[in-house]
This record gives C-alpha cells, structure tokens and sequence, in this order.
C-alpha cells in the first residue's frame, strides 16, 4: 500500500540576519517551517497567511511571497504519510509568538544549525534553499 498523501503550505522565514524560523507543534519533537493545510477553496498564500496568523500571531507581507517550489517527503508527525508542500519565501509583519498548537519557536542559522531534530521537509528540502 501507498503512502497517503497531506497537502501543506510551508514558509521559508528569515530574519535580517540570515536565520530562519523554526517551529515546533505541540506533542511533537521535530522542529519545521510553519504552516499548515489549506482550508477548502484556499489559495496556498491565503492558507499560508492564515496559518501563520493563528501560528505566529504575526502577518505576511502579501507583497513579497516568492514561491520556491512543491516537495513530496515522509510527514514527520505522521507515520505512513507523505507531505506534499508547496513552500512559499515570505516576508511577516509583527512580532513573533508562539500560539496555537506552537510550542516552541526557534531562529537557526542554516550554515550552524544547533542539534534540533528537524522535520524531513525542512532537513532534506527547505535547508538547501536556506543556505
């Protein structure tokens, strides 16, 4: 049998510095891109948007998202599932904040990561576009 399939929208958010953001969902241990999956009759940037709202309390720059592709890779959270994401390079508005199902919320510098375990959709796919 076949892996079932999530679609997501993930964003790639960096700061002045270089670092991107991280998350991590509560009841889980791998840190990712936030975001999440669209609603029906969502656009990816209106779902990505969103997410990041509830997420992050903070807003995307609607001017300034730049799509960098769809990934398909093992989910990290759920066993026998593939993501498939679309993953947008988005600029946010606002403070950051951890809300939501987030836990946690880290900057890594995608040159030094610190020892974090790490979604495969952000290990395998996002990082070599981050560095």
């Amino acid at each position: 049998m076949s892996d079932k399939i999530i679609t997501i929208v993930a964003a790639l958010i960096r700061d002045d510095e270089g670092r991107m953001l991280l998350v991590r969902k509560r009841g889980t241990s791998a840190f990712m891109q936030p975001g999440g999956k669209p609603d029906a009759g969502e656009d990816d940037v209106t779902a990505l948007s969103r997410e990041i709202t509830e997420e992050l309390g903070c807003a995307v720059d609607g001017d300034d998202v730049r799509p960098l592709g769809t990934f398909e890779c093992a989910a990290a959270n759920e066993p026998g599932y593939r993501v498939r994401a679309a993953v947008y390079a988005v600029n946010i508005l606002g403070a950051v904040r951890a809300q939501a199902e987030i836990d946690e919320v880290v900057w890594v510098d995608p040159r030094a990561l610190p020892d974090l375990p790490l979604a495969p959709l952000t290990r395998d796919h996002i990082l070599p576009l981050a560095v």
